[in-house]
């Protein structure tokens, strides 16, 4: 399995020249901004890729959580979710394109995470000096597969 991470712009250029087969998207876009009322949206896939999970989800960290409003268990409420979407997209053979607006902390951190739940290498994102992945979701996420196993 082919672990990608892209950002907004990235992906919507591949969009529009077709999108490579048996490739699941986990795309991270950000909520509505409390302070400016702006609204993010998320991409449109045009239904190109078979399997698209969403997850709406600030960028911060363990220091802001209460700025928004949030504690460590109510953030990313999503990581069983999408750890099972992940296991099912494994087991059958898809690559994985992890996508946020910059491609470089909420996808960096997603796709380190799968990394390291399969290849036990999650370290080469956080090595890779183009990426800081968010904290917060890669601990949250590989626990979310780490106890999928267990459930199982």
């Amino acid at each position: 399995m082919k672990v990608s991470i892209y950002s907004r712009e990235e992906i919507e250029k591949l969009i529009s020249k077709g999108f490579p087969e048996k490739t699941a998207v986990i795309s991270f876009y950000d909520p509505p901004n409390i302070r400016t009322g702006e609204i993010s949206e998320p991409v449109d896939y045009k239904g190109l890729p078979e399997r698209v999970f969403q997850v709406e989800v600030h960028d911060i960290d363990m220091e802001t959580l209460e700025d928004f409003g949030l504690s460590f268990d109510t953030y990313f409420p999503e990581a069983d979710s999408l750890a099972a979407f992940i296991q099912k997209a494994h087991d059958d053979g898809f690559d994985i394109i992890c996508q946020c607006e910059y491609g470089q902390s909420r996808s960096a951190a997603c796709a380190a995470a799968i990394i390291e739940y399969y290849e036990k290498n999650g370290i080469s994102v956080f090595a890779d000096y183009r990426y800081y992945p968010n904290q917060l979701i890669f601990n949250k996420l590989l626990d979310a597969l780490k106890n999928k196993e267990v459930n199982i």
